[in-house]
């Protein structure tokens, strides 16, 4: 099997019988836990990229908490760009085989919430993602280690 960095979809992931096939879950099934967490990151990325989403933010959790390795925080211009970035990145998903994902929050589209095991997506209109602010509550800063003067 071949990674291709930078892949944005299932066939550029694999090859072999998977990529004559279209079966795109073997290709996801043979990666270690740690690939697999990269592999739809970059998916994820790749794909808000595409879709013009603006601002986007990873953020490594790695140490921080056992919920996922990675945060990406992004926003959508508009309700319905939001829900469009969110429609895609679930579509991507599930054609790279990785059709468990679940998401929060699409009727509205004021913040759209997408738990993809150990990537985190959050999606945001601008006037919403200033007020919850997230890239500051999972800053370095914000989780400095207390100084005791005992």
């Amino acid at each position: 099997m071949k990674l291709v960095a930078g892949a944005a979809d299932a066939s550029d992931v694999m090859d072999g019988p998977a990529a004559e096939t279209g079966d795109a879950s073997w290709g996801l099934a043979a990666l270690s836990p740690a690939e697999r967490s990269r592999e739809i990151l970059n998916l994820i990325l790749c794909e808000l990229d595409a879709d013009k989403a603006e601002e986007i933010v990873t953020i490594s959790l790695e140490g921080k908490s056992d919920i996922a390795d990675a945060m990406v925080i992004a926003s959508g211009r508009s309700q319905r760009h939001v829900g469009a970035l969110a429609d895609k990145i679930l579509r991507k998903l599930k054609e790279a085989g990785f059709g468990r994902a679940r998401v929060e929050g699409l009727p509205a589209c004021d913040w759209v919430l997408i738990d993809a095991e150990d990537v985190i997506v959050h999606l945001f209109r601008p006037e919403v993602r200033a007020f919850y602010n997230l890239e500051r509550i999972w800053s370095e800063a914000a989780h400095a280690p207390l100084k005791t003067d005992v």
